[in-house]
């Protein structure tokens, strides 16, 4: 068990999930990432003494050239990348937004129904966050190792 007087290093990232209000789309990203490819949502990490909706609006930004505004925090995903260190990301939904959606060199971007996508195409866990993003009642994906074993909730 850890030292519960030692505090733990975080990381901190983002997902955005940005639906179009009169389709119902979400803007979908097919990264290029070989840690984390296929499709999931735009995305990526706070930095340093930015805000957590700055930074949520700045990588959607940088990834779709979408100006998004209002995102709403929906939930967390977060998992131990090793004894010390927490990895945290931040779930956030929005439909306001301007522009038109363009690939980056992070992937291509595209509107579409998030229930299309095949199991095959998007990153591993595409499913359980996408059950937090349309969801009112889970707000956490928790992965949690007991002896060296990955444990998945979704509360």
């Amino acid at each position: 068990m850890a030292n519960k007087h030692v505090p733990e290093q975080t990381v901190l990232t983002n997902l955005v999930m940005v639906e179009n209000p009169e389709t119902k789309e979400v803007l979908l990203e097919n990264r290029r990432n070989k840690n984390w490819a296929g499709i999931t949502f735009p995305g990526g990490h706070v930095e340093p003494g930015e805000s957590f909706v700055e930074a949520a609006i700045r990588e959607v930004y940088e990834e779709t050239q979408l100006q998004i505004e209002n995102p709403q925090l929906v939930g967390i995903k977060q998992f131990m990348l090793n004894s010390q260190t927490r990895y945290i990301v931040l779930l956030f939904r929005t439909n306001k937004y301007k522009g038109t959606p363009q690939a980056s060199l992070e992937g291509d971007v595209y509107w579409a129904d998030p229930y299309q996508v095949k199991q095959t195409q998007a990153v591993d866990d595409f499913f359980d966050i996408l059950q937090i993003f349309k969801s009112y009642d889970v707000s956490e994906l928790y992965y949690q190792d007991y002896h060296g074993q990955s444990i998945k909730r979704v509360e």
